[in-house]
Protein backbone atom coordinates (compact mmCIF):
# COMPACT_ATOMS: atom_id res chain seq x y z
CA UNK A 1 0.00 0.00 0.00
CA UNK A 2 1.62 3.44 -0.81
CA UNK A 3 1.15 5.82 2.03
CA UNK A 4 1.09 9.52 0.82
CA UNK A 5 2.27 12.43 2.32
CA UNK A 6 -0.36 13.74 3.93
CA UNK A 7 -0.59 10.63 5.82
CA UNK A 8 2.42 11.01 7.07
CA UNK A 9 1.92 14.70 7.86
CA UNK A 10 -0.73 13.88 9.42
CA UNK A 11 0.59 11.41 12.04
CA UNK A 12 3.63 14.04 12.61
CA UNK A 13 1.15 17.25 13.38
CA UNK A 14 -0.84 15.01 15.30
CA UNK A 15 2.09 13.97 17.38
CA UNK A 16 3.54 17.68 18.23
CA UNK A 17 0.09 18.89 18.39
CA UNK A 18 0.07 16.47 21.42
CA UNK A 19 3.46 17.52 22.42
CA UNK A 20 2.62 21.19 21.99
CA UNK A 21 2.11 21.70 26.04
CA UNK A 22 4.56 19.63 27.40
CA UNK A 23 7.42 21.91 25.51
CA UNK A 24 4.99 25.42 26.10
CA UNK A 25 4.34 26.95 29.11
CA UNK A 26 1.11 26.36 31.02
CA UNK A 27 -1.81 28.50 29.56
CA UNK A 28 -4.15 29.74 32.55
CA UNK A 29 -6.56 32.18 30.29
CA UNK A 30 -5.67 35.18 29.04
CA UNK A 31 -4.03 37.42 31.83
CA UNK A 32 -3.31 41.72 32.06
CA UNK A 33 -0.64 41.52 29.44
CA UNK A 34 -2.72 40.62 26.81
CA UNK A 35 -6.22 42.45 27.62
CA UNK A 36 -6.56 45.91 28.58
CA UNK A 37 -9.45 44.43 31.00
CA UNK A 38 -8.26 41.27 32.87
CA UNK A 39 -10.32 38.31 32.72
CA UNK A 40 -10.59 36.32 36.12
CA UNK A 41 -12.63 33.21 34.98
CA UNK A 42 -15.07 34.86 32.57
CA UNK A 43 -18.63 33.11 33.02
CA UNK A 44 -18.06 32.06 28.88
CA UNK A 45 -14.91 29.72 30.40
CA UNK A 46 -16.19 26.45 31.45
CA UNK A 47 -14.43 24.95 34.78
CA UNK A 48 -10.84 24.00 35.02
CA UNK A 49 -11.95 20.28 35.00
CA UNK A 50 -13.24 20.49 31.17
CA UNK A 51 -10.49 20.70 29.96
CA UNK A 52 -9.28 17.87 30.59
CA UNK A 53 -10.84 15.93 27.72
CA UNK A 54 -7.80 17.61 25.70
CA UNK A 55 -5.94 14.02 27.02
CA UNK A 56 -8.36 11.69 24.85
CA UNK A 57 -8.52 14.18 21.73
CA UNK A 58 -4.66 14.12 22.09
CA UNK A 59 -4.31 10.53 22.11
CA UNK A 60 -6.95 9.55 19.82
CA UNK A 61 -6.10 11.73 17.23
CA UNK A 62 -2.78 10.04 17.39
CA UNK A 63 -4.06 6.39 17.21
CA UNK A 64 -6.48 7.28 14.62
CA UNK A 65 -3.61 8.87 12.74
CA UNK A 66 -1.22 6.20 12.78
CA UNK A 67 -4.26 3.59 12.09
CA UNK A 68 -4.63 5.70 8.70
CA UNK A 69 -1.20 5.61 8.13
CA UNK A 70 -0.80 1.95 8.30
CA UNK A 71 -4.27 0.92 7.03
CA UNK A 72 -5.16 3.71 4.90
CA UNK A 73 -2.25 4.90 3.99
CA UNK A 74 -3.88 6.34 0.28
CA UNK A 75 -7.14 6.00 0.90
CA UNK A 76 -9.18 8.30 -1.33
CA UNK A 77 -12.37 8.51 1.49
CA UNK A 78 -9.20 9.32 4.43
CA UNK A 79 -7.40 11.76 2.09
CA UNK A 80 -10.66 14.19 1.78
CA UNK A 81 -10.43 14.46 5.26
CA UNK A 82 -6.71 14.71 5.81
CA UNK A 83 -6.66 18.24 3.92
CA UNK A 84 -8.67 20.08 6.50
CA UNK A 85 -7.68 18.41 9.46
CA UNK A 86 -3.96 19.16 8.45
CA UNK A 87 -4.86 22.88 8.45
CA UNK A 88 -6.82 22.21 12.19
CA UNK A 89 -3.79 20.19 13.20
CA UNK A 90 -1.10 22.99 12.01
CA UNK A 91 -2.27 26.18 13.39
CA UNK A 92 -3.44 24.20 16.53
CA UNK A 93 0.46 22.93 16.99
CA UNK A 94 2.03 26.68 18.07
CA UNK A 95 -1.66 27.88 19.38
CA UNK A 96 -0.48 27.63 23.23
CA UNK A 97 2.31 29.46 22.68
CA UNK A 98 0.47 32.05 20.84
CA UNK A 99 -2.24 32.34 23.36
CA UNK A 100 0.29 33.06 26.23
CA UNK A 101 0.82 36.01 24.28
CA UNK A 102 -1.86 37.49 22.29
CA UNK A 103 -5.85 36.73 22.85
CA UNK A 104 -6.97 38.40 20.05
CA UNK A 105 -4.32 35.95 17.58
CA UNK A 106 -4.89 33.11 19.07
CA UNK A 107 -8.76 33.60 18.95
CA UNK A 108 -8.76 34.12 15.39
CA UNK A 109 -6.87 30.73 14.75
CA UNK A 110 -8.61 28.71 16.84
CA UNK A 111 -11.67 29.40 14.69
CA UNK A 112 -9.52 28.62 11.96
CA UNK A 113 -8.75 25.19 14.11
CA UNK A 114 -12.50 24.93 14.72
CA UNK A 115 -13.62 25.78 10.81
CA UNK A 116 -11.21 22.75 9.41
CA UNK A 117 -11.94 20.76 12.30
CA UNK A 118 -15.71 20.38 11.01
CA UNK A 119 -14.76 20.75 7.23
CA UNK A 120 -12.68 17.59 8.18
CA UNK A 121 -15.63 16.05 10.10
CA UNK A 122 -17.95 16.48 7.48
CA UNK A 123 -15.67 14.73 4.99
CA UNK A 124 -15.46 11.46 6.93
CA UNK A 125 -16.61 8.80 5.60
CA UNK A 126 -19.41 6.11 6.62
CA UNK A 127 -16.84 3.50 7.88
CA UNK A 128 -14.33 3.53 10.41
CA UNK A 129 -16.19 5.31 12.60
CA UNK A 130 -14.71 4.87 15.46
CA UNK A 131 -10.55 5.23 14.14
CA UNK A 132 -11.67 8.37 11.81
CA UNK A 133 -15.04 9.47 12.33
CA UNK A 134 -15.23 10.08 16.22
CA UNK A 135 -11.47 11.04 16.72
CA UNK A 136 -12.23 13.93 14.41
CA UNK A 137 -15.51 14.32 16.29
CA UNK A 138 -14.47 15.20 19.61
CA UNK A 139 -11.80 17.83 18.16
CA UNK A 140 -14.39 19.07 16.07
CA UNK A 141 -16.69 19.22 19.26
CA UNK A 142 -14.35 20.83 21.25
CA UNK A 143 -13.10 23.27 19.35
CA UNK A 144 -16.50 24.87 18.18
CA UNK A 145 -17.10 25.44 22.08
CA UNK A 146 -13.68 26.64 22.56
CA UNK A 147 -13.49 29.55 19.89
CA UNK A 148 -16.47 31.15 21.04
CA UNK A 149 -15.26 30.73 24.57
CA UNK A 150 -12.11 32.78 23.14
CA UNK A 151 -14.02 35.04 21.39
CA UNK A 152 -16.39 35.63 24.49
CA UNK A 153 -13.11 36.22 26.74
CA UNK A 154 -11.26 38.31 24.48
CA UNK A 155 -13.93 40.64 23.77
CA UNK A 156 -14.97 41.36 26.87
CA UNK A 157 -11.43 42.26 27.58
CA UNK A 158 -10.88 44.62 25.08
CA UNK A 159 -14.20 46.78 27.06
CA UNK A 160 -15.97 45.85 23.70
CA UNK A 161 -19.33 47.31 24.31
CA UNK A 162 -20.58 44.40 26.96
CA UNK A 163 -19.21 42.98 30.11
CA UNK A 164 -17.90 39.13 30.37
CA UNK A 165 -21.41 38.45 31.32
CA UNK A 166 -22.86 39.88 28.65
CA UNK A 167 -20.40 38.55 26.15
CA UNK A 168 -21.20 35.12 27.79
CA UNK A 169 -24.85 35.85 26.64
CA UNK A 170 -23.78 36.69 23.07
CA UNK A 171 -21.27 33.39 22.63
CA UNK A 172 -23.16 31.07 24.27
CA UNK A 173 -26.06 30.64 21.92
CA UNK A 174 -23.44 31.58 18.96
CA UNK A 175 -21.88 28.82 19.72
CA UNK A 176 -25.17 26.33 19.98
CA UNK A 177 -26.06 27.64 17.15
CA UNK A 178 -23.19 26.25 15.45
CA UNK A 179 -22.82 23.06 17.32
CA UNK A 180 -26.97 22.33 16.22
CA UNK A 181 -25.89 22.94 12.74
CA UNK A 182 -23.12 20.80 12.39
CA UNK A 183 -24.80 17.78 14.28
CA UNK A 184 -27.82 18.25 12.80
CA UNK A 185 -25.97 17.19 9.59
CA UNK A 186 -27.12 13.42 8.66
CA UNK A 187 -24.34 11.08 10.30
CA UNK A 188 -22.66 13.60 11.87
CA UNK A 189 -20.58 11.28 14.74
CA UNK A 190 -22.19 11.48 18.06
CA UNK A 191 -18.77 12.81 19.39
CA UNK A 192 -19.27 16.09 17.88
CA UNK A 193 -22.09 16.82 20.45
CA UNK A 194 -20.42 15.11 23.13
CA UNK A 195 -17.88 17.30 23.26
CA UNK A 196 -20.18 20.27 23.18
CA UNK A 197 -22.43 18.74 25.62
CA UNK A 198 -19.04 18.32 28.28
CA UNK A 199 -18.11 21.59 27.46
CA UNK A 200 -21.25 23.19 27.91
CA UNK A 201 -21.40 21.23 31.59
CA UNK A 202 -18.41 22.43 32.62
CA UNK A 203 -20.15 26.02 31.89
CA UNK A 204 -23.37 25.31 33.75
CA UNK A 205 -21.22 23.83 36.90
CA UNK A 206 -19.04 27.11 36.85
CA UNK A 207 -21.96 29.54 36.67
CA UNK A 208 -24.65 27.16 38.71
CA UNK A 209 -23.50 28.34 42.73
CA UNK A 210 -25.08 31.48 44.40
CA UNK A 211 -23.40 34.37 43.36
CA UNK A 212 -22.18 33.43 39.78
CA UNK A 213 -23.95 33.95 36.89
CA UNK A 214 -27.36 31.47 36.91
CA UNK A 215 -28.73 32.19 34.00
CA UNK A 216 -25.60 31.28 32.11
CA UNK A 217 -25.81 28.12 33.56
CA UNK A 218 -29.57 27.59 32.68
CA UNK A 219 -29.06 28.78 29.18
CA UNK A 220 -26.07 26.01 29.03
CA UNK A 221 -28.36 23.14 30.53
CA UNK A 222 -31.02 24.19 27.90
CA UNK A 223 -27.98 24.06 25.37
CA UNK A 224 -27.35 19.91 26.50
CA UNK A 225 -30.70 19.34 26.14
CA UNK A 226 -30.97 20.29 22.76
CA UNK A 227 -27.40 18.96 21.80
CA UNK A 228 -28.82 15.65 23.20
CA UNK A 229 -31.71 15.51 21.59
CA UNK A 230 -30.18 15.90 18.12
CA UNK A 231 -27.96 13.22 18.72
CA UNK A 232 -30.42 10.88 19.95
CA UNK A 233 -33.03 12.04 17.59
CA UNK A 234 -31.11 9.83 14.13
CA UNK A 235 -31.72 6.78 17.26
CA UNK A 236 -35.15 7.81 17.84
CA UNK A 237 -35.70 8.11 13.67
CA UNK A 238 -34.47 4.53 13.21
CA UNK A 239 -36.61 2.79 16.27
CA UNK A 240 -39.43 4.06 14.94
CA UNK A 241 -39.38 2.71 11.59
CA UNK A 242 -38.81 -0.25 12.98
CA UNK A 243 -41.73 -0.37 14.83
CA UNK A 244 -43.63 1.12 12.34
CA UNK A 245 -42.07 -1.54 9.81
Amino acid sequence: MRRTITAWATLLLAVAFAAAPFVTEPFQGYDGNQLPVPQDSPPIQPAGWAFSIWGIIYLWLIVSAAFGLKSRGDDPEWEKVRGPLLIALAVGVPWLAVANESALLATVMIFLMAGGAIAALLRTPIFDRWTLRHPVGLFAGWLTAASFVSLGATAAGYGLVLGPTGWAWVCLPLALLVAAAVQSRPQVSPAYGIAVIWALTGIMVKNAPAGASPGIATLALLGILLIAALILRPLATRLLARREG
